[in-house]
């Protein structure tokens, strides 16, 4: 009894020192985005002549298509209302001149239709009041998020484990870009955690209904969708999942169609011309500008057709399973290196059931042998540099104030963000489950 008593006292230590360094680590990344950062940014943008919206540019498109269509009834996606985001977000309409070789289609509307009827309420309200809301909803939302996650997982962990993972998840440089920009995808992120939660509570039609909304913002959950929805036709006591979801879009859509009756032609179009001011996918950005071109589409296809025959090979997984867990987190880590741009690290929020599931089961990886134990560790570095490699700038910069001012030593606590994807992929693929394994 003695003994018991005594682990658990170095327990709750060890939790209480877990959760200080986290607070820690995350204050060291806040200091470094919104005391070094962030100006830097904002002086660039200076320096080119913008002088527009900043905080909460993200969602300025969506603001202003919903205020506008209200107000003027303009074209969600015509020129007229691109010159306008462009405005509002840069002080000026771009020019095929511009100095920075932006697109003039740079930042024009690039959602369905549908996400404005659902948002439109965010329109009643001024931008500067409505950012400043945003700015505290978004994060608590995530946090939120974090939670639906980890009981969708079935990971019974203490409150302090808890705070710990939560205050490190919001203080990671890819979230907090992502609240500085006010990103709708954290609103799909947590449509996409309650409907994980609901499906884990066996709650089906609720499911498939904040499924449904996460098509908002479609490129970022549609491969996790369509595993869901081809479980779900595998058996019919599923079926309340895709009648919910499917009920909802073609709401959605009709919807859309009724008050905008050319957008999805139009939506087609923007999304054919994406390409020209966004980035490729992180899989083709990493091979260098000349492979890419050749290279980078051959390895996404294969990564999407890994991800579609894993898809179908674990349909008829129980909700209750790994197995099931295991497929959604890692469709989700691949769409963040095969769909979604490569700065769009703000997304980057998919990869949190992948990185909470190896966190479930790090023991499994530790004792799977040296290759798996050399992997985890190589994770553990890209995971926890960034809040290392800020809290070190930070104290250099209180020294020497002039440290800054190297931009190698500057960009040093986001080295890794385009790494830790596909950390998270390898370890999910060491974590494969036995019954995939057997029948490999």
């Amino acid at each position: 009894m003695a003994d018991l008593a005594f682990r658990r006292r170095i327990s709750d230590r060890f939790a209480i020192l877990t959760l200080s360094l986290a607070l820690l680590g995350a204050a060291s990344m806040i200091g470094y985005h919104l005391g070094l950062f962030i100006p830097r940014m904002l002086a660039v943008r200076t320096l080119n002549g913008d002088r527009g919206y900043s905080f909460g540019d993200d969602f300025y498109p969506i603001w202003l298509t919903a205020r506008q269509w209200r107000i003027e009834h303009l074209d969600l996606y015509g020129r007229e209302m691109t010159r306008e985001i462009q405005t509002g977000l840069f002080g000026h309409a771009l020019e095929p001149k511009d100095p920075m070789g932006r697109s003039t289609d740079y930042r024009q509307f690039a959602y369905p239709a549908f996400t404005d009827l659902l948002l439109w309420p965010a329109a009643l309200l001024d931008f500067r009041r409505l950012r400043l809301l945003l700015a505290v909803v978004l994060p608590s939302l995530t946090a939120l998020s974090i939670a639906f996650w980890i009981l969708a997982l079935d990971w019974h962990i203490s409150a302090l484990r808890l705070a710990s993972i939560v205050v490190l998840t919001l203080g990671t440089y890819e979230l907090l870009e992502a609240f500085f920009a006010e990103q709708p995808g954290l609103l799909v992120s947590f449509f996409l955690a309650g409907a994980a939660l609901a499906l884990r509570r066996n709650r089906l039609l609720l499911a498939g209904v904040l499924m449904s909304l996460t098509m908002i913002k479609p490129q970022v959950t549609i491969l996790a969708a369509m595993y869901v929805l081809m479980w779900s036709f595998a058996n019919r006591e599923r079926k309340r999942f895709w009648l919910g979801f499917l009920s909802v879009v073609a709401c959605l859509v009709a919807a859309s169609v009724w008050v905008w009756p050319h957008w999805i032609e139009e939506w087609i179009g923007i999304l054919a011309g994406y390409h020209r001011y966004a980035m490729p996918p992180l899989i083709s950005v990493l091979l260098g500008p000349r492979l890419s071109v050749y290279v980078g589409p051959v390895l996404i296809a294969a990564a999407l057709t890994v991800g579609a025959i894993l898809a179908w090979r674990t349909r008829r997984a129980g909700v209750a399973s790994q197995i099931f867990w295991w497929t959604v987190s890692l469709l989700l880590a691949l769409t963040s290196i095969a769909l979604l741009p490569g700065q769009a690290i703000y997304d980057h929020v998919v990869l949190i059931p992948g990185i909470l599931l190896v966190l479930q089961c790090w023991r499994r990886l530790r004792d799977a042998g040296p290759v798996s134990r050399t992997l985890l560790l190589a994770a553990a570095v890209v995971l926890m540099w960034p809040w290392v490699s800020a809290f070190a700038l930070l104290v250099l910069r209180s020294l020497t104030p002039a440290v800054s001012n190297s931009d190698a030593i500057f960009v040093m606590p986001i080295r890794t963000a385009a790494s830790l994807p596909f950390a998270v992929i390898a370890l999910l693929g060491y974590l494969k489950p036995p019954q995939l394994r057997s029948k490999s």
